[in-house]
């Protein structure tokens, strides 16, 4: 039995990998496809495919595009889900921010350099206008540490996916002053080299059953209940959630990561464009 290994946040998107391990579909095709749940993001993953603690991650399109390119011997190979992330942009209950606008000069939480909640902030000031040179940032780890510095002052936004973070805006954690939706697919499935040289029969294996089931996640039998209910979300979010997100079982578009390139680079976040097959693979 091949043994993979495979990482991701515990958020509702990865539903679709819960309910394929739950039924031990990978044990059919002869693979021990073991889970691990990332609190720390993508910045984390990244640095667990890095150091071989995982063969396989889904994590954000942006976050791995610019760690392949800072030298992360991986590879993307496959869009996960095709739909932007919707980052809501959240500040503490009692902070005297107000709007986007109002945060130009305010400290930025971030789970690490390198993850979603970095980039897309500088992405973000870029299309506010800001001067990114002069971002200044608090590195937190993860949701819980973004809470802890919102609400003791040592950081003034975070942001961080809209319905994960909404149950905390209900109850007056955080407030959230607007969204900021990604220019691209939100998550990929990525692998590293060496998974992909030694066991890429099992990776196409595993990609068929998981494919098969993203397939039809949306029409199965009270869904919305089982994701609501594991994730501790409002039923009606988890609706609204649902119908405005897709999975993919393709390839990451050649344009799609033409566009993360180009803002990576006009960023100063890479140094200079690779040729796609630096980032790209097909299984």
């Amino acid at each position: 039995m091949t043994d993979l290994k495979v990482g991701g946040v515990p958020e509702h998107f990865n539903y679709p990998w819960y309910i394929t391990l739950k039924n031990k579909e990978y044990n059919k095709h002869n693979i021990n496809l073991r889970w691990q749940d990332f609190y720390g993001g993508t910045g984390q993953m990244c640095k667990a495919l890095r150091d071989g603690s995982v063969d396989i991650a889904i994590v954000l399109t942006e976050g791995i595009i610019k760690d392949i390119a800072d030298g992360n011997p991986s590879k993307i190979v496959q869009t996960f889900v095709k739909t932007p992330l919707i980052w809501g942009i959240h500040v503490g209950a009692n902070s005297s921010f107000k709007k986007i606008e109002d945060l130009e000069h305010a400290t930025i939480a971030i789970s690490r350099f390198g993850s979603g909640s970095h980039l897309m902030a500088i992405v973000n000031a870029y299309n506010q206008g800001w001067y990114i040179s002069k971002l200044k940032f608090k590195v937190i780890k993860n949701l819980d540490g973004g809470i802890e510095a919102l609400t003791n002052g040592e950081a003034d936004y975070f942001m961080w996916e809209h319905f994960t973070t909404k149950p905390l805006v209900d109850k007056g954690i955080f407030r959230r002053v607007g969204d900021f939706p990604t220019p691209w697919s939100s998550f990929v499935i990525a692998a590293s080299d060496k998974a992909i040289e030694n066991d890429q029969k099992s990776l196409e294996l595993f990609l068929s059953v998981l494919n098969a089931k993203t397939k039809i996640f949306k029409t199965l039998e009270h869904i919305e209940h089982a994701l609501s209910e594991r994730y501790e979300q409002n039923l009606e979010d988890i609706k609204k959630w649902l119908s405005i997100t897709s999975w993919s079982q393709k390839s990451l578009d050649k344009k799609e990561l033409e566009l993360a390139l180009n803002y990576l680079e006009k960023l100063n976040m890479i140094d200079k464009k690779s040729d796609n097959q630096l980032y790209l693979t097909q299984i």
